[in-house]
């Protein structure tokens, strides 16, 4: 935000309102990206295209498995934490219904005789 507006405001007033340290910007933009973010990068790349690969119904473990198989070396715990910092959660596949639930063709007419005024208590 600070790099795109550096031709209309000064990078000092900038960081003054956001509330950042001066000297602590000069630093964050002239040191590269650590190793790990590097990495971080890339097996997002790999994750991602594994996860678009099974349509969105591969969590982690199975792409942690898809990454082994390509010859990848990282832990599963890794590709979890990339993919819930990315926003890439499996699709929950539920069991579809094996019967139709409807109403009976033939209602059978009660035929059964019923007494509904007992002569004494607790006797049917």
């Amino acid at each position: 935000m600070i790099t795109a507006h550096r031709k209309q405001f000064p990078t000092e007033v900038m960081c003054r309102e956001l509330g950042v340290a001066p000297s602590g910007y000069y630093q964050w933009v002239k040191c590269p990206l650590s190793a790990r973010a590097v990495e971080d990068a890339r097996l997002l790349r790999l994750i991602r295209a594994s996860f678009t690969a099974s349509q969105g119904v591969y969590g982690a473990p199975r792409v942690f498995l898809d990454l082994r198989e390509a010859g990848e070396t990282c832990s599963k715990h890794r590709v979890a934490r990339l993919m819930r910092e990315n926003g890439l959660r499996a699709l929950h596949g539920y069991r579809t219904r094996r019967w139709e639930v409807g109403k009976p063709a033939v209602l059978t007419p009660h035929v059964l005789p019923r007494q509904f005024s007992p002569t004494k208590p607790n006797a049917a």
